[in-house]
């Protein structure tokens, strides 16, 4: 499992950085996306890949940490998830607007032949 993750997580960061290298504002979105869910696994699989177990502990009687889940890193990506998706939205209504004004989706606002 922990092959599986990680090589998910590095597909997500190389497409990400190829497509934060496009000239393209659209390509530049997506790859910015997807670069935040690869960081959203990372902290997600710091907190242990554990199945079945509970987050919270009980009280009673001596127990052991390490069968339970770190609800910590959970909160934070359920958080980065929420900030992620309105920095998105932010970046479509800017691409648009920029589109609008330059009639044209690169970067520096110029087609390549110019």
């Amino acid at each position: 499992m922990e092959l599986v993750l990680a090589l998910g997580i590095g597909v997500l960061t190389a497409a990400g950085v190829w497509l934060l290298l496009r000239p393209r504002t659209f390509q530049v979105i997506i790859g910015l996306s997807l670069l935040g869910y690869a960081v959203n696994l990372f902290i997600f699989a710091m907190g242990r890949l554990r199945a079945g177990a509970p987050p919270v502990l009980k009280g009673e009687g001596p127990v052991n940490p390490a069968a339970y889940a770190d609800p910590v890193p959970q909160a934070l990506v359920l958080t980065a998830i929420v900030i992620s998706f309105a920095l998105t939205a932010l970046f479509l209504v800017v691409l648009l607007t920029s589109r609008g004004i330059t009639g044209s989706d690169h970067i520096d606002g110029r087609e390549p032949g110019e």
